[in-house]
């Protein structure tokens, strides 16, 4: 995706030094773009600013929790 291209990635403050992460990018208008850390030259998704919000406020609440 060259419009992607040029993007700095990161990844969460918590992910330390698992190898199982997503990184995301900012500075794209209205989306969020999130890849593998892994593959960093493969897949983005794109999310939607509110729809990521979302995600997020699920993840702090526990909502995606296997315990």
């Amino acid at each position: 995706m060259n419009e992607l291209s040029g993007l700095v990635w990161h990844k969460s403050s918590f992910s330390g030094a698992q190898s199982e992460c997503v990184e995301v990018a900012d500075g794209v208008l209205g989306l969020v773009p999130v890849r593998d850390s892994k593959d960093p030259d493969g897949p983005v998704l794109s999310f939607g600013i509110e729809a990521w919000a979302c995600f997020l406020a699920g993840v702090k609440c526990g909502e995606f929790s296997t315990d």
